[in-house]
């Protein structure tokens, strides 16, 4: 069998909404991608925009213009300077960033979001109610106990007896949608053809409002109710849930007109929850001419009597309305979205409305104000509020540009609108793309959610001039986007606004931001992007390229992977080419020999001040040499060993070029082998820990001290193994497992401190590190609320018997938190967590406790390193309950999932960096290329990275094991590293520009194309990729048609659009196009593949070629009509200066399809020939002499050929239908024929087939569209496949939205390959991943990497049976182990549904693919449960499951990209 595992997380956005979830944190914005649910808060940095690109391309960080001015005390330098010279350069601006707070896997598809107000929740917040497919609800709140999201309550409405007649179609053939009422009585979920979930929620008593009560008036104040007895009798007090039982209506019940309903929301400013719904008595159809049947209905609800009231219809309404948005005051009412018009209809159903084309007069005779100029189209647009106080209103149309809608408003009363387009000058084209989902963030603020492009937080705000600016910086903010935080929570409910006079000046004379916007006084801004790659259209692998010859080339060598996986991701303007890469490949500025290093420190320190300077001012206003802010790094020290073994150090003097051996210094490289070095006493004293003793050094490598590591009670002299540096402590772990505890004074003079505590002096210590508390998660809890948290800074220590100390230095007299259980490695830590006696524990063999994040938002984290390298991640929370100012009850860790393994112990054994002596432990590195980042050293070279979106991921470095490594900032490498290698080369390197690592796991880099690529090949002779793509242009009706003469006098000014092919040729080497070929208008391209084919009948002689099928349609009337096209890629004589471009497309063959559109193309036998899919037949070709494209066999198909796939050099082929199931054939060569062998069933809707073969077993693996994978096999032998004619289905898994669209059958490497790589590469120098000679398929596992519209990609691999048997078993504890978010079923998700059709003869005895999702959580149990499960499963221990999860999650058998 198999099992499936996601590779990477979806990204494209489909639903969001803002409300206030996390106490303390203002508003949060939730973000659902399909299956996957995100919290965010929005953080405001200050950034500077180069003012030629001010619409917020390229903001950098103002750090080093910031850095300059710290130790200014006098301002010296900003007077001489001017303090506004910096806006001539750059203008400074505000900007919104998110920051990823939570995420939650789901095991369903999110299809609704809803912002609940519950009374009396836990924290005083609001609560979420998430909608899934197909008719399910769950409400959560946020438990900031566990810090994570819980289950309130979950609701479920596909049963049997809701679903109405036995004729409906199935659930998941409707557009179900969730809507929730504003004053959150109620929310409403329209499930089925015509069905009403409704939800009421409990509401405070409405009718006496406690806060008027009157004590004189109304007698005594009635007792508050006790909301905590939840038990009363032993049952449960059903009345203390925030929700009422829910009910269903039948529509049609409501009222008999509603038989087709179309959209519906809940209104405004009604006293009980009121809904508009608009819908039909027939189905809207535009060839049966019909016109003007949609009627909009407005009904009350009672959710007491569970009953409803009609309080207005409108009828004669367009039938191309699709939308009800429901508007606040001052507007009112609710406004109809059609594809060709806007209807506002107000609370007395007086409508008004606007026709925004030419279309709208042919479609509807209802009263429409013609605007029909703007020519817009309204389909797939976003609609939210501009202008709270005007109710001006923004459309992001379905391209991207932007329009505003005014209403005219009378009194109270709405007497037209009007739609003004935002021209590009004020930021109107800042959206890329179709927008999904539209959430308000703040005042000034919006959050735009697309499927097909980034995701965009977009704000709007003055232009303000550029000289002269003396604006405060939190007038800077309000004038930006005005955001809550803690202090300023806007609670919608009170109206509080009128308290404060200037709030209610604005209020009376509200700005319209629609004027301001059309006269460019307020543009709009991009504040932060969120990366996403979806949809994957298409994907291909291909080698990293560099120009040859040149110095990047010949560094890159060691650091670059063997192939990168490229994707064709996006849409239309946002349509880019990702290249993704599993590993870091640094940019190496500078490679060198250095065998003997052993470990970096590179520093940056004061010089001592001559005595000559010293005066009262010290050295602030001396100048740059005198102070560390913000400088390049000035020293290297370098842990030596000999070839002889003889330890040593050395110092060196970094300089813009390099770095050289420093002399005539105190410094004595002799004096042995540096285990850690740093500066302390504020950048004025440089710490060398050597094995025997501390060393300090001014700035100049002057010896001021030494400090021995004597015990002076026993005599004895114990080594240093480790030591941690937090100015002004220092910590050292020495090998008799003893800590040395220093503190450097005011007069730089470094003293061991007294170890007061009894603890401290008797435990032994495995481990420990200093950390310097900036963000105050660690700080103590104090009564006052507002007093801000102070800097300290903390010492954890890893005691043997695995217990976590924390002390506060300098206080060393006792802990101020001990947690006994971090050795059992639990889901969450705390101080009281205590294990089953006899509980095995893990080997933690090092602690760390860092800031990991980027320039917008850092925090820290505790990481543990295993014995084995794996890692084990901790975020530490704080929860205070009661009035408990105890810090060891307020601290927690939560453990985070990290999928990512280290390499296996006999792969790591082969590795030179396993046998060094461990003397570099886990580095902090503060500012790598803006990341705050972790570096682990080792076999396994990793970088721990987060970005403020996203949570930590450990990154693999390419390359071999790291013996030595820092962080590297000089003039010549900015914010970069140096390290060691285990083949002895040093590199200094920086992270590449442009690519994003922590939001997927991957190495992502994104060139935007900016046309819709519909497909992508990779072309190895030449190096370079072909992409197809597709540009929509205006359609004209062919003028020369003999059959219809009327054609040629047609004018149509509002025209539609047709696509049209453009090849185009880009070079991996700077990744742009150099060169391309423009088809014939209305020729689509629908495949493009690189095939060898023979090129001459006589010699013949193989190339490979690159084949382009298209189809060409031209209205319904005409039938369409394919092509295929065979180009060379050919060598031309490059641009000057550009030497990618010496490549050009050039046509070998042309060939017209009269019947059908050619949709897929493959390889076909041993002979050089090509299958060819076009309309209802599958060709295979052979390439003529003469151009031409020569038949020689064929097969009938269906309908419409999805894919065509053959298994290479096997002639077996896999045809695959849009409707009519798949196609198992064979070729053969003497003589020339395709035999069919066997079919699927003939219901699936099939999108994508490959095969999976599995030593002599062949699976046919089937995606269709309702996102189910389906395993078939061909046995003839089976009684009920009527010899073979039959596929057997094995079984069927579902992938919920992930639906694959592409595959890419890839070869999977074992250790074995790599060492016969190796063998191979030392034989020839060069490496023979390119080998011509094919292997055959049965001879090597291989894996099914599939790629889905959500930005998905997943591996299918082939299980051996004991595997499969322990896996599959595994899985089905850890789903009854683990618990479950918003209350969801992994186990039900992956069934199939009701309504899949049986793909072929059942065959599947009850089995199941084996769901990687699930097995990645089996880190995230304790210790004990990892033991039980293991034992239960039928393995030896955890390490063997170890082994075996490594081998089938995440990219194992792919380390090639």
């Amino acid at each position: 069998m198999q099992c499936y595992t996601e590779l990477t997380p979806p990204t494209a956005v489909t639903h969001s909404t803002t409300l206030q979830l996390i106490p303390g944190q203002g508003t949060n914005l939730v973000v659902a991608k399909s299956s996957l649910l995100q919290i965010f808060r929005t953080k405001i940095v200050a950034t500077e925009v180069e003012t030629s690109q001010s619409n917020g391309h390229r903001a950098r960080n103002v750090t080093r213009y910031e850095s300059r001015l710290a130790n200014d005390d006098d301002g010296l330098e900003a007077s001489f300077l001017g303090g506004d010279s910096l806006g001539l350069r750059t203008d400074r601006t505000n900007n919104a960033k998110l920051v990823l707070i939570a995420e939650i896997p789901l095991a369903g598809t999110v299809i609704g979001l809803a912002r609940i107000k519950t009374p009396n929740p836990r924290h005083g917040c609001d609560s979420l109610l998430v909608a899934f497919k197909d008719a399910r609800l769950s409400l959560v709140e946020w438990d900031a106990e566990r810090y994570t999201l819980s289950t309130v309550s979950i609701h479920y409405y596909e049963q049997e007896e809701l679903q109405g007649s036995p004729w409906a179609a199935p659930l998941s053939h409707y557009v179900n949608f969730l809507a929730a009422d504003p004053g959150s009585r109620c929310a409403a979920l329209q499930f089925g053809a015509r069905n009403l979930a409704i939800l009421p929620f409990r509401q405070a008593d409405e009718d006496i409002d406690m806060g008027d009560w009157d004590e004189e008036l109304d007698g005594p104040r009635p007792p508050p109710k006790d909301s905590s007895s939840a038990v009363i009798n032993g049952a449960s007090n059903i009345e203390d849930t925030p929700y009422s039982s829910s009910f269903v209506l039948r529509l049609s019940n409501l009222d008999p007109s509603l038989l087709h309903p179309v959209h519906l929301a809940f209104l405004y400013e009604y006293r009980e929850p009121t809904f508009g719904i608009l819908a039909s008595t027939t189905s809207a159809s535009n060839s049966l001419g019909r016109r003007d049947h949609f009627v909009y209905m407005v009904f009350t609800l009672d959710l007491h009597q569970k009953a409803s009231t009609t309080i207005l219809s409108v009828t004669g309404l367009p039938q191309d309305l699709f939308r009800v948005v429901p508007l606040p005051a001052p507007v009112g009412g609710a406004l109809l979205v059609g594809s060709n018009e806007l209807i506002h209809i107000d609370q007395s159903g007086k409508p008004n409305g606007v026709a925004v084309n030419s279309m709208a007069k042919q479609c509807t005779s209802f009263g429409l104000v013609d605007q029909s100029d703007l020519n817009l189209r309204l389909e797939g647009c976003a609609i939210d509020v501009l202008t709270a106080d005007l109710g001006e209103l923004l459309i992001i149309l379905n391209d991207g540009r932007m329009t505003v809608v005014t209403f005219r408003i009378d009194g109270r009363t709405v007497s037209g609108l009007e739609l003004r387009v935002i021209p590009e000058s004020s930021g109107g084209s800042v959206i890329p793309g179709r927008v999904a989902t539209l959430s308000r963030v703040g005042r000034n603020g919006m959050f735009a959610g697309l499927e097909e492009g980034d995701s965009v937080l977009f704000g709007w705000s003055k232009k303000q001039a550029q000289v002269g600016r003396k604006k405060t910086r939190a007038k800077e903010i309000a004038a930006d986007m005005e955001l809550e935080d803690e202090d300023a929570m806007e609670d919608e409910e009170e109206d509080e606004d009128d308290l404060y006079g200037e709030e209610s000046a604005s209020r009376h004379q509200p700005v319209s931001a629609v004027s301001s916007l059309m006269s460019g006084d307020v543009n709009f801004r991009v504040h932060d992007r969120l990366l996403n790659t979806a949809p994957i259209q298409a994907m291909t692998y291909g080698q990293p390229v560099w120009l040859p010859g040149s110095e990047e080339e010949r560094n890159s060598a060691g650091v670059r992977s063997d192939l990168q996986l490229v994707c064709a991701v996006g849409r239309d303007r946002s349509a880019s080419l990702a290249a993704m890469n599993l590993a870091i490949q640094p940019a190496v500025i500078g490679r060198f020999e250095f065998p003997e290093a052993r470990g970096f420190w590179t520093m940056c320190a004061k010089k001592p001040i001559p005595k000559t300077l010293q005066g009262d001012k010290g050295g602030d206003s001396l100048g740059k040499d005198y102070d560390v802010c913000g400088q390049y790094d000035k020293f290297m020290i370098v842990a030596k060993v000999d070839l002889d073994g003889y330890e040593k150090s050395d110092v060196y003097a970094l300089t813009a070029a390099g770095f050289e051996s420093l002399g005539g210094t105190e410094f004595d490289p002799a004096a042995g082998i540096t285990i850690e070095a740093g500066t302390m006493g504020k950048g004025s004293r440089i710490i060398q820990i050597l094995k025997s003793e501390v060393r300090c050094y001014d700035g100049d490598f002057g010896l001021s001290q030494i400090v021995p590591m004597l015990d002076e009670e026993t005599g004895a002299e114990p080594r240093a193994i480790s030591a941690s540096i937090a100015d002004p402590f220092l910590l050292i772990i020495r090998d008799d497992s003893s800590t040395f505890i220093a503190q450097i004074d005011s007069s730089n003079e470094l003293e061991e401190m007294d170890r007061d505590d009894q603890i401290l002096t008797t435990t032994k210590w495995l481990t420990g590190c200093l950390y310097a508390d900036t963000n105050g998660v660690f700080a103590e809890e104090v009564a006052a609320k507002r007093s801000k948290p102070t800097q300290s800074i903390l010492m954890f220590l890893l005691s043997a018997s695995g217990a976590l100390h924390i002390y506060r230095l300098p206080d060393l007299s006792k802990p101020v938190y001990v947690a006994e259980g971090l050795s059992y490695i639990p889901p969450s830590l705390s101080a009281d967590y205590a294990a089953r006696k006899g509980t095995a524990k893990e080997t933690v063999a090092e602690i760390i406790v860092a800031d990991l994040g980027d320039t917008t938002h850092k925090s820290p984290f505790l990481i543990l390193r295993h014995a084995n390298d794996d890692l084990t991640l901790y975020q530490p929370f704080r929860f205070r309950e009661g009035t408990s100012l105890d810090f060891s009850k307020t601290l927690f860790f939560q453990k985070l999932p990290n999928t990512a393994f280290a390499k296996s112990p006999e792969e790591a054994d082969e590795d030179e960096a396993s046998h060094q002596p461990r003397l570099l432990s886990m580095r902090r590195c503060s500012n790598i290329a803006g990341y705050s980042t972790v570096f682990l050293p080792g076999a396994s070279p990793s970088f721990i990275i987060k970005s403020s979106k996203s949570m930590p991921r450990v990154l693999p470095l390419q390359g071999s094991g790291v013996i030595a490594m820092s962080p590297f900032h000089t003039e010549g490498c900015e914010y970069g590293f140096i390290y060691a290698d285990s083949q002895h080369i040093a590199r200094v390197t920086q992270l590449p520009q442009d690519w994003s690592y922590a939001e997927t796991g991957l190495a992502i880099k994104k060139i935007p194309i900016g046309d819709d690529i519909g497909a992508i090949t990779y072309h190895p002779p030449t190096q370079s990729y072909v992409v197809g793509c597709n540009t929509p242009e205006p359609f004209e009706l062919p003028k020369d048609d003999d059959y219809h003469k009327e054609w040629a006098r047609e004018n149509v000014i509002f025209k539609p659009t047709s696509d049209r092919g453009t090849l185009k040729l880009v070079s991996p080497i700077t990744w742009t196009v150099v060169d391309s070929v423009l088809l014939e208008p209305c020729e689509t391209i629908l495949c493009v593949e690189t095939l060898s084919l023979e090129v001459s009948e006589f010699t013949n002689e193989r190339k490979q070629l690159i084949a382009v099928g298209t189809a060409l349609t031209k209205g319904e009337d005409l039938p369409t009509r394919g092509r295929v096209y065979v180009y060379d890629i050919a060598d031309v004589i490059p641009e000057p200066g550009r030497p990618e471009t010496g490549k050009k497309l050039k046509l070998v063959a042309k060939e017209d399809i009269p019947r059908g559109a050619v949709t897929a193309l493959s390889e076909i036998g041993t002979q050089g020939l090509m299958l060819v899919a076009q309309g209802q037949k599958c060709m295979v070709r052979g390439l003529k002499e003469d151009g031409s494209l020569l038949p020689v066999a064929f097969m009938d198909m269906n309908c419409y050929v999805t894919a065509a796939k053959e298994l290479p050099g096997t002639g077996l082929c896999l045809m695959a239908d849009a409707f009519k199931g798949v196609w198992f054939t064979g070729y053969t060569e003497e003589p020339y024929k395709m035999i069919l062998f066997g079919k699927s069933s003939t219901k699936l809707e099939v999108l994508n087939a490959d095969f999976l073969p599995d030593g002599k077993e062949l699976s046919i693996v089937a995606s269709d569209a309702d996102g189910h994978i389906h395993i078939l096999q061909f046995d003839p032998e089976h009684p009920k496949s009527l010899q073979g004619h039959l596929l057997l289905h094995r079984t069927t898994f579902n992938t919920g939205a992930n639906i694959p669209t592409k595959s890419l059958l890839l070869p999977a490497t074992s250790p074995a390959d790599k060492e016969k790589a190796r063998t191979t590469t030392k034989q020839n120098g060069s490496s023979s991943s390119s080998s011509d000679e094919r292997e055959p398929a049965t001879q090597r596992p291989h894996v099914l990497l599939l790629a889905s519209a959500t930005g998905v990609l997943a591996a299918l691999r082939p299980l051996p049976e004991s595997a499969y048997r322990r896996l599959s078993s595994l899985a089905a504890q850890l789903v009854n182990s683990l618990p479950h978010a918003a209350g969801l079923n992994p186990r039900g998700y992956r069934m199939p549904s009701a309504d899949c059709p049986p793909a072929g003869v059942e065959a599947g005895i009850g089995r199941s693919i084996v769901d990687g999702a699930v097995l990645e959580r089996f880190t995230e149990l304790g210790m004990a449960r990892r033991v039980e499960l293991a034992g239960r499963a039928g393995y030896a221990g955890i390490g063997e499951v170890r082994a075996e999860l490594e081998g089938v999650l995440g990219w194992a058998g792919m380390g090639y990209f």
